[in-house]
């Protein structure tokens, strides 16, 4: 059984939005936020099946990608494509409490950096072109993603 993630603690906000979209709190739905929530990498369907699984043995892997769809319809969990034939999958954190970041993704192993340490210009350039698209286009944006591709150090430091 799940350590009480869900009961009312810091996990709340996620309830609310449960029960705001008239969606049931089930048991495999709360185990896969757990999963997520617990989680310090981008897991794929497969990476949460398995971790799910042993918790909750009675879940199937399709279960978990209704789940996951489900979740990301509701703007609980973030679907990414990093370019490796999988979907991965990270929790929002609620609340407008969201820890917004950017992804640096290596093209020879994988390896995927978070990165939310944004200087001024930055943040300052995103706003002026999330405000001129919306303008230009009447286009509502309510949030994105951005992903860099090359060679992490490590890799860099190899074909050197």
């Amino acid at each position: 059984m799940p350590r009480g993630w869900y009961g009312g603690g810091p996990g709340g906000w996620w309830q609310r939005q449960f029960r705001g979209g008239g969606y049931r709190i089930t048991m495999p739905r709360q185990i896969i936020l757990q999963v997520l929530d617990e989680s310090k990498r981008h897991l794929s369907a497969e990476d949460i099946y398995l971790k799910v699984y042993q918790i909750y043995p009675t879940i199937g892997l399709t279960t978990v990608y209704r789940t996951l769809e489900l979740l990301v319809r509701m703007g609980l969990v973030f679907k990414f494509d990093f370019g490796d034939g999988r979907a991965r999958y990270e929790l929002t954190r609620g609340d407008g409490n969201l820890s917004h970041h950017h992804h640096l993704i290596c093209t020879n192993c994988g390896r995927i950096i978070d990165y939310d340490d944004f200087i001024e210009e930055e943040l300052e350039l995103i706003k002026k072109t999330r405000q001129e698209l919306e303008k230009k286009y009447g286009f509502e944006i309510r949030n994105h993603t951005l992903q860099f591709y090359g060679l992490c150090k490590k890799c860099k430091a190899i074909k050197e």
